[in-house]
């Protein structure tokens, strides 16, 4: 399956920006299930000063706002072609960071009441192997928290997103990593693009968690969706939590107020 996409993010600014820089994760990755036949970056206000591999193996790219600007326009346009249906499977472990990494709470993903009892619950539940309890602690999720735009922002953790019964993707697997964690298993965040067939235009990207299981490595799990990612699904970046992942986190010093407008076509 061949994956289309268009991605504009443009922020405004009240007055004109002195100092400002962008840190960009939208670059997609060659791997065993996705191959990336054509992709392409453009931007107005700024200047791509650097260009990198983190960590985590994502790509990033350093981006300067130019002096004096209101406005930066940034267009990302791709095609990823899917080879093969992997029901969530990634495989092994790679990248400079550790394993035990993936164990650690971070401020989004640490357990508070809430997640730890949740995590009880699915555990005391008696899944016979790692895989159905995985599976197990993706519904109790999904049937914890409804899916609901505008409940939550990226600032949001797991465990108030799992008091508040409300949320999106990003809180989903918030919520996953931090209980999964709990229950001993390396966990990690996912953000990247879904082909949906009913529609074209969306809101926002989309994300997902992955848990590292014995005999399988790396396997996902879409919370939102109850699934396992497959070839409808984009990967971009990985890390410990959205503040690793997140597809761009800016840094401006004396231009205001500032509003950002995103778009996004995905389609096949």
């Amino acid at each position: 399956m061949k994956i289309r996409f268009h991605h504009t993010t443009a922020y405004h600014f009240d007055r004109p920006v002195p100092y400002g820089l962008q840190r960009l994760r939208l670059k997609p990755k060659d791997n065993a299930h996705q191959k990336v036949v054509d992709w392409s970056m453009e931007v107005k206000g700024g200047v791509c000063e650097a260009e990198y591999d983190d960590a985590h193996r994502n790509h990033v790219s350093l981006i300067r706002v130019e002096e004096g600007a209101q406005t930066v326009e940034v267009v990302c346009a791709g095609e990823v072609e899917t080879v093969e249906e992997h029901h969530g499977v990634v495989g092994a472990h790679h990248g400079y960071a550790p394993l035990w990494l993936f164990r650690q709470p971070t401020p989004l993903t640490r357990a508070g009441a809430s997640v730890t009892a949740l995590a009880n619950r699915v555990r005391a539940e008696g899944h016979e192997g790692e895989v159905a309890l995985m599976h197990g602690l993706s519904n109790a999720i999904a049937d914890a928290v409804d899916y609901q735009i505008g409940k939550t922002d990226a600032r949001t953790s797991a465990e108030e997103a799992m008091q508040i019964g409300q949320g999106v993707c990003q809180d989903h697997a918030h919520i996953f990593i931090g209980a999964a964690r709990l229950l001993g298993i390396p966990a990690r965040y996912v953000s990247g693009y879904l082909f949906m067939e009913d529609r074209v235009e969306q809101e926002a990207g989309h994300a997902w968690a992955e848990a590292f299981l014995e005999g399988l490595g790396w396997v996902g799990f879409d919370v939102s969706n109850r699934v396992s990612p497959g070839r409808h699904y984009v990967r971009v970046a990985t890390g410990r939590d959205y503040a690793d992942a997140s597809p761009v986190h800016a840094m401006t010093f004396g231009g205001g107020d500032s509003s950002m407008l995103v778009s996004l076509r995905v389609d096949q």
